[in-house]
């Protein structure tokens, strides 16, 4: 016998990179690093957590990302600071070439309008 249960089709924040679905205990553990280590990156301007009706930090699973890329990067003796410059720069660099990219696909697009 299968129950069905009718509930609401809307985006789901379980599929949501962006939902902060974290608190800080929870994404240190999933990151492998410190409380202090996730506000520093705050500090440096590298992630913004959300915050909770009761002023907790939550993060999302993008953030979390991140913060991981940030510790692998410290890990290997890279400061943090340059560690947060670096990701910053990897991030814009990636958002030039889709842009770029999409620039160049334009262009060689035919133009509808155009006579044939």
């Amino acid at each position: 016998m299968t129950t069905t249960t009718n509930r609401p089709t809307t985006t789901s924040s379980f599929d949501d990179d962006d939902y902060p679905a974290y608190t800080m205990g929870r994404a240190a553990e999933m990151t492998g690093t410190t409380p202090g280590f996730l506000r520093a990156l705050g500090e440096q301007g590298l992630i913004t957590p959300l915050r909770s009706e009761g002023g907790h930090r939550r993060f999302s699973r993008y953030q979390l990302r991140i913060a991981m890329r940030a510790r692998d990067l410290v890990d290997q003796g890279t400061p943090i600071d340059a560690a947060c410059r670096i990701i910053i720069l990897e991030d814009q660099l990636e958002e030039a070439l889709r842009i770029n990219e999409k620039l160049r696909s334009n262009a060689t697009a035919p133009d509808p309008t155009a006579d044939t």
